[in-house]
């Protein structure tokens, strides 16, 4: 029997990877407590943290429970480790970053949404930086067009046409679908979870949330933006270490989401095209970076 085929319960629980997350942690696990009525499990799935933040949550939280990966599996790799620890009770999953903080009531306003959307695979909250601006967390896929323009102008002219399409950044702020959304936080059913097998281990980090939301909807399931839920994202505590690699990652898993769907021997010029510039735009942003 098959990790889909298995009759689900309702049981809820949150998935958080963990890499060194400090003091950001804490904070997310705090305000869970108001953020939803119903009681919850906590996996850390930790990919190998060295700053001791994660054990020391587990030996000091009911409820929450340390789970070592094994190494440095990526975002992707740590969520599919974390739900896959959990029992065929646990219906409900939200995976999420360590460095988020719940709006009270926010879950319960995922879980509400959920109820609404029987078709609906993963639920996304309005995504807020540290001073108060809304994240653009539900988009469009990317599509060649789309993808080549935002590339090209999306740091020298912000108000492209491409970009503001990707990002959806005129769209109105209420509940509706989405091509894909941001993995920093989702509400995921574990139905549609399971039944697509979960994040894509090839993306160590950047498109896993991407290439999850196409291959839900490619099996019939909904994205859905939830705007009445809300979470800060603190943002960048990991990442923030290594942000040339980071970058780097972020183009290679560009490429490989477009080449994915890109495949077989007609393709291969473009497939090539795309990995020189997608080289190239990496080896720019990193100099700037160093700068």
């Amino acid at each position: 029997m098959t990790a889909s085929s298995r009759s689900q319960g309702d049981e809820l629980a949150i998935v958080i990877v963990t890499y060194s997350p400090g003091e950001t942690l804490d904070r997310n696990l705090d305000s869970i407590k108001a953020a939803t009525d119903r009681p919850v499990r906590v996996i850390l799935a930790d990919n190998g943290s060295t700053d001791g933040t994660p054990e020391q949550a587990a030996e000091t939280r009911a409820d929450v429970e340390f789970l070592p990966t094994g190494a440095n599996l990526g975002f992707g790799g740590g969520a599919n480790r974390g739900v896959a620890a959990l029992g065929p009770e646990v219906g409900w999953v939200v995976i999420s970053n360590a460095d988020i903080e719940w709006a009270p009531g926010a879950l319960d306003e995922l879980l509400a949404a959920a109820a609404r959307w029987p078709r609906g695979g993963a639920f996304g909250p309005l995504i807020t930086e540290p001073n108060g601006d809304v994240y653009p967390s539900a988009r469009l896929l990317p599509s060649l067009g789309r993808g080549a323009g935002h590339a090209a102008f999306g740091r020298v002219w912000p108000s492209n046409p491409w970009t503001r399409a990707y990002r959806q950044s005129e769209a109105e702020v209420a509940e509706r679908t989405a091509g894909w959304l941001s993995g920093s936080c989702l509400l995921v059913r574990r139905e549609a979870f399971d039944g697509i097998d979960g994040f894509d281990p090839r993306y160590f980090m950047y498109f896993e949330d991407v290439d999850l939301g196409d291959r839900l909807a490619r099996k019939g399931w909904l994205n859905v933006y939830v705007p009445s839920a809300r979470i800060t994202h603190v943002g960048g505590h990991a990442t923030s270490k290594t942000p040339g690699r980071m970058l780097v990652e972020h183009h290679r898993s560009a490429y490989r989401y477009l080449a994915d769907r890109h495949r077989g021997a007609v393709w291969a010029p473009l497939r090539l095209a795309l990995r020189a510039a997608l080289a190239v735009r990496a080896r720019l942003e990193v100099r700037a970076k160093a700068k």
